[in-house]
């Protein structure tokens, strides 16, 4: 399954359009790029692509439909982030060991205690990738000091993230705050 990743072929069992795959592709080169920058070995940097490109394989799926192949403790997920935990899924039922590969694929929407360098990697990534139209600048800003400044961007993009869900409304994830309180200890 990996092997496939690093040559850019999707598993077959993915739900993905044209606007999908671009995003896919692009949030792939930016992780490329920043473990290139961080002078990781080839084969790391080649892990770091595969996981850029696996993380949204099921975003164009229906909720509903992911919902039923979820095991329980995911089940009550919100449906906008539903897709990251049913691919991690998918992934381990098809042979896939890489447990902080799966990490970062499961809870890129929402930030994970569990991450280390590449969950946190792709949750930046994501967020950032240039595709993206909100706040063009400030992003390329961002982009342009990873991997050098590794950590306060990773802790910008989560700041920014939870600040959004409060303007909107929205619920703040139990789990996304655990991950925001580590990263200000961190920075302790």
């Amino acid at each position: 399954m990996l092997e496939a990743l690093l040559v850019g072929q999707l598993p077959q069992w993915a739900v993905v359009g044209v606007e999908r795959r671009a995003h896919m592709d692009r949030v792939a080169a930016l992780l490329n790029d920043w473990a290139m920058g961080l002078d990781l070995p080839e084969l790391e940097c080649r892990r770091w692509r595969a996981v850029g490109l696996v993380h949204d394989v099921l975003r164009d799926s229906e909720p509903s439909e992911l919902r039923e192949n979820l095991p329980q403790i995911f089940a009550e997920l919100p449906r906008g982030i539903l897709h990251g935990p049913a691919a991690a899924e998918r992934l381990r039922t098809d042979g896939v060991e890489d447990g902080e590969l799966m990490t970062a694929v499961a809870f890129h929407s929402v930030g994970d205690t569990r991450f280390g360098r590449l969950g946190r990697a792709l949750y930046a990534a994501d967020f950032l990738e240039p595709g993206r139209a909100f706040l063009p600048e400030w992003r390329e800003e961002l982009r342009e000091r990873m991997p050098d400044d590794f950590d306060a961007v990773v802790f910008d993009v989560a700041a920014t993230r939870i600040r959004n869900l409060i303007e909107r409304g929205s619920e703040v994830l139990p789990q996304t705050l655990a991950f925001w309180n580590m990263m200000v200890r961190e920075a302790l």
